[in-house]
């Protein structure tokens, strides 16, 4: 079955072009002008992805994606944030309200359906290695369950978006071996991604958030990227 977006968005020929790319893409496409109603078919039609516009009448695209990153039942849905506003902070805000990918008007089709698709594989594919259920890693107080996609630390399991897992994944399985940014871009996002290195640090810094006081298991390597520490038992 084709995977289900919505397209959250205030502008009628933006809409157009979005709804009709994704279309001809093979996507099934649903379509929202206002926060308000894009939060209430998100709630209740469970897409695969959410497209969504930042400024919009009513409730504005990151209150949206802060209320649906907040609620259990939509937390795992995926949103691709299409907007005007090109400022880093803005991207940064979307990226730290739980957004997987942020892209600015005026932008290419082609490239928005490469980056949904890549979201996609993130969210649906799992771990890219074939694993089965329960094939899992132990490091410290840190078990991660590749076959079910499941993180669980000191026993209790952690609520991370699909882009988080494989980042935590990825950062465990080269345990002691320090990634660069754009190492963690090419094999989290599964694209070049130039000149974005500080969506890695935003994810990071979310990831570090939801490690509580096991932060430090991810450690900073100045200048470089990052490493997940090896003395770990």
């Amino acid at each position: 079955m084709s995977a289900r977006i919505l397209v959250v968005e205030d502008e009628p020929d933006i809409l157009e072009v979005v709804g009709y790319n994704l279309s001809q893409a093979g996507f099934e496409v649903e379509r929202a002008e206002d926060g308000e109603t894009g939060l209430k078919k998100a709630t209740e039609g469970m897409p695969d992805l959410v497209v969504l516009d930042l400024m919009l009448p009513g409730i504005d695209g990151f209150e949206v994606c802060r209320l649906l990153k907040q609620a259990e039942t939509t937390q795992h849905i995926p949103v691709l944030m299409l907007t005007s506003r090109a400022e880093e902070v803005d991207r940064i805000v979307g990226l730290e309200l739980g957004a997987d990918d942020y892209v600015v008007k005026p932008f290419s089709p082609r490239e928005l359906v490469l980056r949904i698709r890549a979201i996609l594989r993130r969210s649906q594919a799992g771990p890219e290695a074939p694993v089965e259920e329960g094939d899992s890693i132990e490091v410290g107080p840190l078990v991660i369950d590749q076959g079910a996609y499941h993180a669980v630390l000191r026993g209790q399991p952690l609520q991370l978006t699909a882009t988080e897992f494989k980042l935590l994944l990825t950062l465990v399985q080269r345990r002691g071996r320090v990634q660069s940014r754009q190492e963690l871009l090419n094999t989290v996002w599964n694209y070049q991604y130039d000149g974005y290195a500080r969506t890695v640090d935003t994810h990071i810094r979310r990831l570090r958030e939801k490690l509580g006081e096991d932060s430090d298991l991810v450690e900073t390597v100045r200048g470089i990227g990052y490493r997940f520490r090896r003395d770990v038992d």
